[in-house]
């Protein structure tokens, strides 16, 4: 039976982890479709309430009864084979999907659904992106890996035929999409615990550009995406800081820091002035890759010009959240050298005293793996401090330890626990700092421990 009917004759569907920013979304647009949603998760936070305000039933703990009436049950990835709902089902032969399934279900009910692919930088460009198309009154949904502040929240429920979605490629789960556009923000060497080679990662790309139906946006100063597009006959449009691109930045000028204005310029012509609100040359990429998809699909120089102008961030993503005793404390989900490079170089360029660098590692794959690039990224700023590798899913059978990176970081500090980082910077930071946490796990709770800990003693 074709995927894609599974949701012809039924009513009712059950979300298994239905607080997962990947869930959430999609319960969002399949509840305002009409059909009848419940939900378990295992923790409570914002999402759910977002998800109760709808009517949508949400159980606390996964049991087998939570499943009863449901027709289609849909889990998120980090669902184990023995949950007791997905058992549950599987005695009552009621259909489960995972999640990437259900993405590629209901993305495919759209016309022009857009999917924004690349190893770094989809979720601020999926907001861009989302934000430009809202706020130019196209009317889309969207489903964004992070909060964007703009819609309160990391999903969007419009009326027209344009959906807005991230395609990520970890375990090749955007192999389930289909998308009308596809935009491809860059291709890199990362997940090497599941794709071994950055050749492998390519091939996988080069899959997902295959079954894109329209167009491919993707970034012309990309080698690796040179490669990936090689043998793709279907329309292709270029952005970039080339002026060989078909949409290109140039004239770069400093706002403050390391915010930037550029002109945003079409096959040698000016279209606008963008000045942007969120610091770093990856930015611009990101810009450049919302700004050329719009154009594509109708929108104004000057809807482009004003609504990345507004563009403020995403959560986790260069998110400043105080300065207490004058120092500044910021937190980003960079996890990936590249990410951090990006980063923690547009940090240096904004002006403060001193920029301290809390990473937490994340799998020890990756930090086995990519350890001399995290050596050489974590060695921009003034001082790196590195906590224990979060395993996530894997058990250390590569030997590897915070340690091991430290040795290669002049200046490092290794300390494992948030308890002892936070006190080490109320101790160390001054006045004009800047205190930035990085990582892919729960870095950001030792940001708000940080400061929990500088207002404390501010107050004192």
């Amino acid at each position: 039976m074709n995927k894609d009917h599974l949701l012809d004759n039924i009513k009712r569907i059950h979300f298994i982890g239905i607080g997962g920013s990947g869930m959430c979304p999609l319960a969002e647009i399949l509840h305002s479709e009409g059909y009848e949603l419940t939900g378990s998760d295992a923790n409570e936070g914002e999402t759910l309430d977002r998800i109760r305000s709808y009517g949508i039933p949400v159980f606390m703990g996964h049991k087998a009864e939570n499943i009863e009436g449901a027709e289609l049950i849909v889990y998120t990835a980090a669902v184990k084979k023995d949950n007791p709902e997905l058992v549950a089902a599987q005695k009552k032969n009621i259909p489960a999907i995972e999640r990437s399934v259900m993405l590629g279900i209901v993305t495919r009910r759209y016309n022009r659904s857009i999917a924004i692919a690349g190893t770094h930088g989809k979720t601020s460009t999926t907001a861009m992106l989302s934000q430009l198309l809202i706020g130019a009154g196209f009317d889309p949904s969207a489903i964004i890996g992070g909060k964007l502040p703009f819609l309160g929240g990391n999903s969007y429920v419009g009326h027209s035929d344009i959906i807005v979605c991230e395609a990520c490629e970890y375990v090749d789960t955007f192999l389930e999409l289909n998308p009308f556009i596809s935009v491809i923000t860059n291709v890199d060497a990362d997940h090497l615990d599941y794709f071994k080679t950055l050749d492998n990662i390519k091939k996988s790309f080069n899959k997902f550009c295959h079954l894109t139906t329209g167009l491919i946006v993707y970034n012309g100063d990309d080698e690796n995406i040179l490669d990936v597009i090689e043998d793709v006959t279907i329309p292709t449009i270029t952005f970039g800081f080339r002026k060989t691109n078909d949409y290109y930045a140039a004239n770069l000028r400093d706002i403050k820091g390391a915010y930037k204005t550029f002109d945003l310029m079409h096959k040698g012509e000016k279209l606008c002035e963008i000045d942007l609100m969120v610091p770093g040359r990856h930015n611009i990429y990101n810009a450049l890759a919302a700004a050329t998809t719009a154009h594509y699909l109708g929108a104004t120089a000057e809807q482009i010009a004003e609504n990345l102008g507004k563009f403020t961030g995403v959560h986790r993503r260069f998110e400043i959240l105080g300065a207490p005793r004058g120092i500044t404390v910021a937190d980003d989900f960079a996890h990936h050298p590249t990410e951090l490079t990006a980063t923690l170089s547009s940090a240096m360029e904004m002006g403060f005293r001193k920029v301290w660098a809390v990473f937490q590692p994340h799998t020890f794959s990756r930090t086995a793996l990519l350890l001399d690039d995290f050596a050489k990224a974590l060695s921009i700023p003034d001082v790196a401090i590195i906590s224990e590798i979060l395993p996530v899913r894997e058990t250390n059978t590569y030997n590897i330890y915070n340690t091991d990176l430290g040795a290669k970081v002049e200046g490092s500090v290794c300390i494992d626990t948030f308890e002892d980082i936070t006190k080490y910077i109320v101790e160390h930071a001054q006045e004009d700092d800047l205190v930035i946490t990085l990582g892919g796990g729960n870095v950001y709770m030792c940001a708000n421990m940080i400061l929990k800990a500088l207002k404390t003693e501010d107050e004192a």
